[in-house]
């Protein structure tokens, strides 16, 4: 799987192995590099999303492709704001 810019992936030790255990990440895709790798492999520049699905931090990764998953993250909660600052009478 090529991932496209757009697509959320799930980053982990199955990717790349500096991303085992506790170090993975969910990353969303803004570029693929047309760089020569290793067959199997590429360079994705992108986000890291944090729980909420807000950005963190741009980063470039080197991935093995076989090891990329998708993976969705759920929009912040909204807050109900309706009627805020009114007061009954």
């Amino acid at each position: 799987m090529l991932p496209a810019p757009g697509d959320l992936l799930r980053i982990d030790g199955r990717a790349s192995v500096q991303f085992a255990g506790d170090r993975a990440l969910t990353f969303r895709v803004v570029a693929v590099s047309d760089r020569p790798t290793y067959a199997g492999w590429a360079w994705l520049t992108g986000y890291v999303l944090n729980r909420a699905g807000n950005a963190t931090v741009r980063r470039e990764i080197y991935v093995q492709l076989v090891g990329l998953r998708g993976t969705t993250v759920r929009p912040p909660r909204q807050r109900n704001t309706a009627g805020a600052g009114q007061r009954s009478v």
